[in-house]
Parts: structure tokens; C-alpha cells; sequence
């Protein structure tokens, strides 16, 4: 069962586990359970296992309907994408002239760029070519460096949905792409965390993107050029992976800019990102 963020009626964040269309309060379920994502992941196996044993009769199960979901990790130390990770999307970005990577190609989201799974994206004023991006979202899950990749899979703590949305003309003017990738709000991600333990292989998920109802992306993490692993691994030659860091793995041919012709998103539009077994998220475009 996933674990998320959720608060009822304006009221605080809190902890809750997802049983089918209900959640429960892990506070109430569990008194003094970690009050946030990235402190349940920190706690280790302790919280684990406390988690596996909450049911779904040990606290006053919530409609999910009447809850709001909140970003599962709002605040990590560190927020990551790799660029160009599916071999389709790397042959449309050499339609834009852009190089199939030999190597990882890693970049910096902002955290303050975080949104929640359910929450607007704005276009900004300044620019006219914001682009989705369906990504599956690794959230490790302990302090780590130097990991092997035959032992990536232990640090991982669970996965989410994240839109690596992506102002292409502050990306694209720019040797470091971190400002085209940085805009606020343009990080939505849940709609919970969902273990590592939850997912048989991470590595045979189906993504899907529909903007306005319509299919723009379809791919599956199968076909990744760099696997979560090898990114694990890689990254964590250069720096210490903490409990709650985000890595967005990479997304699928299928983005606007890849469009004949291009097709960037605009006020009013409705963005969709699914992932089997992880849930969707959908966030309305707004006005800046």
C-alpha cells in the first residue's frame, strides 16, 4: 500500500496509507509515526515495519475524494533529471539537434519547483514553449555513496509520477539547462510514494502522457539507454544519496517540442501523466 501527504479541510499535512479509494491517518493508526515522507524514509526499517503493520482498522478510514493530496516529498536536499534516456525521445532530439548521450547527461531541478499531484502549473509570462514530460520518479530511500549497481536496488525507497516540466527556450539558451527546468511549479509529483517493495521491476512500467484527453506519450522504463540502476550507481561516485532525493529518470518520445509542429502547452489545458502500478497525476495549466 502507498504512503502519502494529505491534509482535510485546510488543515495540516499528515501521513496517511492508502487502502483502495480510502486513506487512513498514520497518526492516528500509529501514534507517533514519522510526521512527513522524507522522515519515515530517514526512521528506516523501525518505521518500515511499523508502516507494513498499520490496517486499515486501526484508524477512522477518509474518502480519498475528500482529502488533498500534497507533493509526497516537498522538500529534498536534492532534485535531479537525466536528459535524454529513452532511446525514441534521444532520436527526436536529434531532429533538434541535440546528441544521443555516450554518457549521463544529469541536471538540476530546483526543489522550490515542487508541486503537488493534483496542483496548477502556470506559464510563466516570460516564456512561450512550456513542454511536459511523463518521468518516473526514484525517491531513494537511505544515505548512500558508492553503491554498487548489483546493490542500487537496496537504497531505493519508492517511486512516484513526476512532470519534468521543461520552458524550452530558457532551456535551450543556456549551456546548463537548470533554469529552463526550474520554473515554480513545474515539478508536480505524487500522487503518493509507492514502495520499492510494492513494485516487482521497475524497469517494466508503462508510461502515458494525454493533454486535453489526447495520448502524447507512451514508452515504458524498459527502454531506458541508462537503467535506474546504472543511475544510482553513477551518481553516487560524485555525491552522497539521501533519504527523500528525487531522481527523474528520464521521459519517452511524444514532447511538444518534438511535435510537426510543435505543440506547447497553454492556459486552460489539462496535462495527464500516468504510470502503471504508481497511479496519475493532473495538473491544469494556468496563467502566470
Amino acid at each position: 500500500m502507498p504512503i502519502a501527504a494529505f491534509s482535510v479541510n485546510g488543515g495540516p499535512i499528515r501521513t496517511g496509507k492508502i487502502f483502495g479509494d480510502q486513506i487512513i491517518d498514520l497518526g492516528e493508526a500509529s501514534p507517533g509515526f514519522p510526521t512527513s515522507i522524507k522522515a519515515f524514509l530517514a526512521a528506516g526499517d523501525d518505521a518500515l515495519q511499523r508502516f507494513r503493520a498499520v490496517t486499515i482498522d486501526d484508524a477512522t478510514p477518509l474518502p480519498l475524494a475528500s482529502v488533498r493530496l500534497h507533493a509526497p516529498v516537498p522538500d529534498p536536499e536534492k532534485f535531479l533529471g537525466i536528459g535524454l534516456n529513452y532511446a525514441d525521445h534521444g532520436k527526436e532530439g536529434e531532429k533538434l539537434g541535440l546528441e544521443i548521450p555516450k554518457h549521463q547527461k544529469w541536471f538540476n531541478k530546483q526543489v522550490s519547483c515542487i508541486g503537488g499531484p493534483y496542483d496548477d502549473i502556470e506559464k510563466p509570462a516570460v516564456s512561450d514553449q512550456v513542454d511536459y514530460e511523463v518521468e518516473l520518479a526514484v525517491v531513494i530511500g537511505r544515505t548512500c555513496r558508492n553503491v554498487p549497481r548489483d546493490e542500487a536496488r537496496s537504497v531505493i525507497g519508492g517511486y512516484m509520477v513526476v512532470n519534468d516540466v521543461s520552458a524550452r527556450d530558457w532551456q535551450f539558451r543556456s549551456p546548463t539547462v537548470t533554469l529552463g527546468k526550474s520554473f515554480d511549479t513545474h515539478g508536480p509529483t505524487g500522487p503518493w510514494l509507492t514502495l520499492d517493495e510494492e513494485i516487482d521491476d521497475p524497469h517494466k512500467l508503462t508510461l502515458r502522457t494525454y493533454v486535453n484527453g489526447e495520448l502524447r506519450q507512451q514508452g515504458n522504463t524498459g527502454n531506458l539507454i541508462f537503467d535506474i540502476y546504472d543511475q544510482i550507481a553513477h551518481l553516487s561516485q560524485v555525491m552522497t544519496l539521501k533519504p527523500g532525493d528525487i531522481l527523474a529518470t528520464g521521459t519517452p518520445a511524444g514532447v511538444g517540442v518534438a511535435l510537426d509542429p510543435p505543440q506547447f502547452l497553454k492556459p486552460h489545458d489539462v496535462v495527464r501523466l500516468e504510470i502503471d502500478g504508481l497511479g496519475h497525476i493532473e495538473n491544469k495549466v494556468v496563467a502566470a
